[in-house]
């Protein structure tokens, strides 16, 4: 036996993840395929101690050439890196799923099937015969549910005994008389030339009109009179559509594959998830449904995260600056040192920090959301929405990764079909209150709002949305002009969620709110902790620091806000690099300005600002500038430091100007 690699291919919510969480456990990690920002998620596991890779590849529908997701799983595929391919197959909807199969067949590559979520369709009362769906497919079919990790062990055996056997699978699939004329001619043209891609499917490709390929070829060194015959070929049939064809031919394989291998119900059962889709997929019900669910996730949020744990953080916090700082000062450490230890990092970091809880409560929410299948649907009941305002229903799902970080959520944009789309979801995003942002609206609220915090926590958020959509309209309008393209999503039933992974999914976003706290976070508040206590001629944490002298540079800009202190303003500019800084700043430069008193963080707070200041403060926080690390991957994304640029600019000043007005209408209404 020998080691090798297996990639994971599938369609979005066929259980592929859960698949791959099973088989690597812990043993994975994540990253970005090469020379791109699409995430690239990698994990090992020991099977009779021989260890395997296995490669995650993103979720498709199809392996054309619309997406980037598509465009990598495809050459990942075609690279032949891979030993053998397990394509993950929801049970429930196989004739859907049965058309990406089809094309993994068109690559003649060593494939697997893992026939999973079975006990779904089991409700629905839909019987398989494995072995005559093999046999038609001409490869290794294993019914799994992989969350119940049924069936894993066989179709790693499987995998394992493709790899050592080295097969290689002749594809099945034949098209019409017309179609396979003209994809012989075109492997008569390849036959004598070297091809990164197998012969039969880059002639499948040509003919199929697939706008990429000539690129691919060009690039790789296809001779020029290879190349010039197909441009004729093209040329010739320019008017001629044989991309129908072949996509027809390819859904009667997959219907022709399932006829008489399975069996459905005479009359179909209904289930829990027709149930509830006539309220959470209705034409009326479904957004105001999703507004309600989303009430209670921060409702619950706040209830559990702030007001139950996160009192039990800021007590273990306090009780450790305390105990830090008594061990100084029974060490005789200099002033400085102690300084830095209690006001810079407890205070600083340690402020940031005692949000964890809070954070910890929204991603185990949201992914209980995303696991039982609702997240979908939300989706989908957006489309008709979002196509309002320029955009397709999946250009949502980004905005949904954006409320826990906007990069990812940037990144996620790849998966949308066409350039003017991502553009616009690209740009919109920002203003998605990502999970830095609620330790800061978590403070104020804990200091004016906290018998209301949920539904000022929801208002935020929604604001958000509001802002990004009317900005998609105009971008639509002005910058990117054009149709949206189409909507198409496969709606996984309704289930209950995985307690491993959605507390996979906590704890990863946890960990890299606490990554930051004690890198990023830890950088910029030493930083500005070092220009808070000098000149040594100045008294520390005073007016006449150096950063004391900035934020009172950059006070007049922000009066009109209502928030003109220097500290409010440089903790608005410390939130650039990382939001979480703004909460660490306060904390730090409250804390050294009250050290004697001993007043906590919150009270400070209660001081400094007003009920309406801080809510102009929070909405100045939700529009205002994107952290540094988004700012970068729209550079990275977009390949312009324009964009970015735009970004940051447009931003502050929608901010600015939304803060202002929340400020003196406040005020004029008598709030002030």
């Amino acid at each position: 036996m020998k080691n090798g690699k297996i990639a994971l291919v599938g369609n979005p919510n066929s259980g592929k993840t859960t698949f791959f969480n099973v088989l690597t456990g812990s043993n994975q990690h994540v990253g970005n395929w090469p020379g791109v920002t699409v995430e690239k998620k990698e994990g090992r596991f020991t099977y009779e101690k021989i260890e395997y890779q296995v490669v995650d590849l993103p979720g498709t529908y199809s392996l054309g050439a619309f997406s980037e997701d598509e465009m990598i799983a495809r050459d990942y595929i075609l690279t032949g890196d891979a030993d053998v391919i397990i394509n993950v197959i929801d049970a429930s909807n196989i004739e859907r799923n049965l058309y990406l199969t089809t094309q993994l067949l068109e690559m003649e590559k060593n494939i697997v099937i893992a026939l999973n979520m079975t006990d779904e369709a089991e409700r629905r009362n839909i019987k398989f015969d494995i072995k005559e769906l093999s046999r038609k497919l001409g490869i290794p079919v294993i019914p799994t549910i992989a969350y119940k990790n049924t069936g894993i062990e066989e179709v790693i055996q499987a995998a394992i005994d493709a790899i050592n056997e080295e097969r290689t699978y002749k594809n099945p699939l034949r098209y019409n008389e017309h179609v396979e004329h003209h994809i012989e001619h075109i492997e008569e043209i390849l036959k004598d030339t070297v091809l990164p891609y197998p012969v039969r499917w880059t002639a499948i490709k040509i003919v199929e009109g697939d706008s990429k390929i000539m690129d691919r070829l060009e690039e790789s060194g296809v001779g020029e009179s290879s190349i010039s015959k197909i441009k004729d070929f093209y040329k010739f049939h320019s008017k001629d559509s044989f991309e129908l064809d072949i996509i027809d031919s390819r859904y009667a394989f997959a219907h022709k594959a399932a006829e008489n291998t399975v069996i459905r119900p005479e009359k179909e059962t209904v289930t829990l998830t027709d149930k509830l889709d006539k309220m959470f997929t209705n034409k009326y019900l479904g957004i105001p449904a999703f507004a309600a669910v989303m009430l209670i996730v921060f409702q619950l949020t706040f209830a559990v995260g702030e007001e139950l744990l996160g009192g039990i953080a800021a007590d273990l916090i306090d009780g450790l600056g305390g105990w830090l700082e008594n061990l100084l000062v029974l060490f005789n450490a200099p002033d400085l040192m102690v300084s830095f230890v209690v006001d810079g990092i407890i205070n600083g970091v340690g402020a940031v920090i005692e949000f964890v809880p809070l954070i910890a409560v929204l991603y185990l929410l949201l992914g209980f959301l995303e696991d039982s299948g609702y997240m979908a649907r939300a989706a989908y009941v957006w489309d008709d929405l979002m196509r309002r305002f320029g955009l397709q229903g999946r250009a949502f799902i980004p905005m949904i990764i954006g409320f826990g970080c906007n990069v990812p959520g940037i990144m996620a944009t790849r998966t949308l079909d066409n350039k003017k789309d991502r553009m616009i979801a690209m740009l919109i995003i920002p203003f998605m209150s990502c999970g830095a942002k609620l330790p800061i609206y978590s403070m104020f609220i804990a200091a004016f709002f906290s018998k209301h915090g949920g539904l000022i926590l929801f208002t935020l958020y929604a604001l958000g949305v509001l802002v990004a959509l009317i900005t998609a309209k105009l971008l639509n309008r002005t910058l990117f002009p054009g149709e949206s393209s189409y909507f198409i999503m496969e709606l996984p039933p309704f289930r209950i969620p995985t307690v491993r992974n959605v507390l996979r999914n906590m704890w990863d976003n946890v960990w890299g709110f606490i990554q930051r706290a004690g890198t990023i976070i830890f950088l910029v508040i030493t930083f500005l902790w070092v220009l808070a206590v000098f000149p040594v001629s100045a008294e520390p944490y005073s007016q006449f620091s150096y950063l004391g002298r900035i934020g009172t540079f950059l006070v007049p800009l922000f009066q009109p806000a209502g928030f003109g202190t220097w500290q409010e303003a440089v903790a608005l500019f410390a939130g650039i690099p990382a939001k979480e800084a703004v909460v660490g700043t306060l904390g730090m430069l409250y804390a050294g300005q009250y050290m004697e008193e001993g007043v906590i963080l919150v009270n400070a707070i209660k001081m400094h600002f007003t009920s309406l200041t801080a809510l102009s403060y929070m909405v100045m926080v939700l529009l205002y500038t994107p952290c540094a690390a988004t700012l970068a991957i729209i550079a990275k994304e977009t390949k312009s430091i324009k964009w970015p640029t735009i970004v940051a600019v447009i931003t502050f000043a929608l901010a600015w100007v939304a803060a202002v007005a929340v400020f003196q209408i406040g005020t004029l209404l008598g709030f002030g």
